[in-house]
């Protein structure tokens, strides 16, 4: 019996090691980000009660009546919310479209929510996409991607690939080809979107003119060192999943590989996994204190060894994707003029290089 436990010990680490099999990245760790110098506002104090909040709305729930709970506090979000958009619901692909007065329909974002592949909804981020409407004059189509685990984690993926595919084409009026495409992410929204622009490159389709993602996840190995540095300065994700600091990295890689049949080494749910190489310019905006920080440097660092323009910018302080806290965060007003000036800028290059 001793050595039959052992021999299957063994196979089971070879297996491991085989499934398993990845690229040492910690050399991307060193290098240097400048991260803005002012720390949190006053307001902050605020943001962190609601993070309380949505975390007090799902205790004394257990399983699927927890993701519920959490699931309906996030979309009650925008409840209080005086939108200047408008929001018309779409049937195929699912979600809804955001447009501020005067927007132009031929000029359009694809916003993908975060919430962990399993929370979270059009409804919950409409801070977000109305001020991505306004600061970039186009229409938003934010994407109501199926979510785990009532679904498999590669159906959201489809999801967010059919409406890229179909907002080419079509806008909010009907079909009408797109002049300008930005997609959008935060946090597992973000892995989608920064996953997506890969496979828009191997597909050989139309790629969009540029992307933003909110402190996005790259990298579902757990590797890198903020997944477990930063757990007690990460307010939101700290007291959801520091606990994993506790599980052996082998263990997470297969509870991951059996909730998501995916591999936590594929490309499609780690992004930083793959090729990055020509792809469109790219905006990260993470913070400094998040436990998903390193995973945006090492992704911004290696974009930028392949010769993709991708930049990171880092916040002091500042909780996982405050950009959703707009307008009560002064920072996240920071962060959308910031995204405006990289709209600006990469639609003067796009039109300087069809002038040339």
């Amino acid at each position: 019996m001793f050595w039959f436990i052992i021999i299957v010990l063994v196979l089971l680490v070879a297996l491991t090691l085989i499934l398993f099999r990845r690229e040492d990245l910690s050399h991307l760790d060193h290098e240097d980000y400048t991260v803005r110098e002012a720390g949190p506002s006053a307001e902050n104090r605020h943001v962190l009660d609601l993070i309380k909040d949505m975390g007090n709305a799902s205790k004394g729930f257990r399983g699927k009546a927890r993701l519920l709970a959490m699931r309906k506090y996030m979309d009650s979000m925008s409840d209080s919310l005086e939108l200047q958009s408008q929001i018309l619901p779409n049937e195929n692909p699912r979600g809804e479209w955001v447009i501020a007065s005067g927007a132009d329909p031929r000029r359009r974002i694809l916003y993908i929510h975060g919430g962990a592949w399993a929370a979270g909804s059009p409804r919950s981020h409409r801070s977000i996409t109305d001020r991505l409407s306004h600061i970039a004059n186009a229409a938003v189509f934010a994407v109501d991607y199926r979510l785990m685990p009532e679904h498999r984690f590669m159906d959201g993926v489809r999801d967010c690939r059919k409406a890229y595919t179909w907002l080419i084409e079509n806008g909010p009026d009907g079909p009408a080809e797109a002049t300008f495409m930005l997609v959008a992410g935060d946090s597992a929204g973000g892995s989608h979107t920064l996953g997506l622009l890969a496979w828009i490159r191997e597909s050989g389709l139309r790629q969009a003119d540029g992307a933003v993602a909110f402190s996005p996840s790259t990298d579902l190995t757990m590797t890198a060192p903020s997944n477990r540095n930063n757990i007690a300065t990460d307010p939101m994700l700290g007291p959801m999943f520091g606990g994993l600091s506790k599980v052996p990295r082998p263990v997470i890689w297969w509870a991951t590989l059996a909730a998501f049949r995916v591999s936590p080494t594929s490309p499609v749910a780690s992004p930083l996994r793959g090729s990055l190489a020509n792809l469109p310019p790219t905006l990260i905006q993470v913070s400094d204190s998040e436990m998903l920080v390193d995973n945006a440097r090492r992704y911004a660092a290696k974009a930028k060894a392949e010769g993709s323009p991708v930049r990171l910018h880092t916040w002091r302080g500042m909780v996982h994707v405050w950009q959703i806290f707009s307008p009560l965060l002064p920072e996240a007003e920071e962060a959308f003029t910031d995204i405006e000036s990289f709209i600006r800028e990469i639609e003067s290059r796009k039109n300087d290089s069809e002038v040339a």
